[in-house]
């Protein structure tokens, strides 16, 4: 964390978002790691510099490793409430296609970033018209999947719009499986997901 301080007080952000565009492959795998400790700290330096149209561009990387830790770094400037708006607005139909990735990492993390963008009304907006609730369920339905809690509370969310309940209501059988799931999380996730779709006004 005091490394992570001494970066964003030596003013270093732009230079290191600047540096993602051209850098070699295992050289942007490090300033992603970088980046993701920093803004774990603070994210408007990053933010002014236009991180998340660059980000942007490495989800699509064809390395895995860069794909999978520039959704991270989405993740963490999803965490600020001034970051959320932004991923809202430009990321979250690529992070929907990543749901589907081969690699269950880049799931992992496109998943988490899409739970942090729809806290806000118009990520859940955003997220309903990429149509993210079948990729979402599947990961739901894979008992081994690393992306399963970030899934659940995500649909949670989107169960909150009268459209994504409406959806969901034909799935419930998916949370119901995972009520009997070993990790405690998940069944209280699911717990609170099928309650939020059975909800009536």
């Amino acid at each position: 964390p005091l490394g992570a301080v001494g970066i964003l007080h030596a003013g270093l952000i732009p230079l290191l978002v600047f540096k993602l565009k051209a850098e070699l492959d295992e050289i942007q795998e490090l300033i992603l790691d970088t980046l993701s400790n920093c803004l774990h700290v603070e994210a408007s330096e990053a933010l002014a510099t236009g991180a998340v149209t660059i980000l942007q561009e490495k989800l699509t990387h064809p390395s895995v490793a860069i794909r999978s830790k520039a959704a991270w770094v989405l993740l963490e400037i999803g965490t600020h409430p001034e970051g959320k708006g932004l991923v809202c607005e430009e990321v979250i139909p690529v992070l929907v296609s990543l749901l589907g990735d081969a690699d269950p990492e880049v799931q992992a993390s496109a998943t988490g970033a899409l739970m942090f963008a729809t806290i806000k009304p118009q990520g859940r907006f955003s997220a309903l018209g990429a149509e993210a609730i079948p990729p979402l369920l599947k990961l739901v339905a894979e008992e081994t999947s690393k992306a399963r809690l970030s899934a659940i509370k995500t649909l949670t969310m989107l169960a909150e719009l009268p459209e994504g309940r409406k959806t969901l209501l034909d799935h419930t059988d998916t949370f119901q499986q995972c009520l009997n799931d070993p990790c405690e999380a998940v069944k209280r996730a699911a717990k609170i997901a099928i309650s939020v779709i059975k909800w009536k006004p």
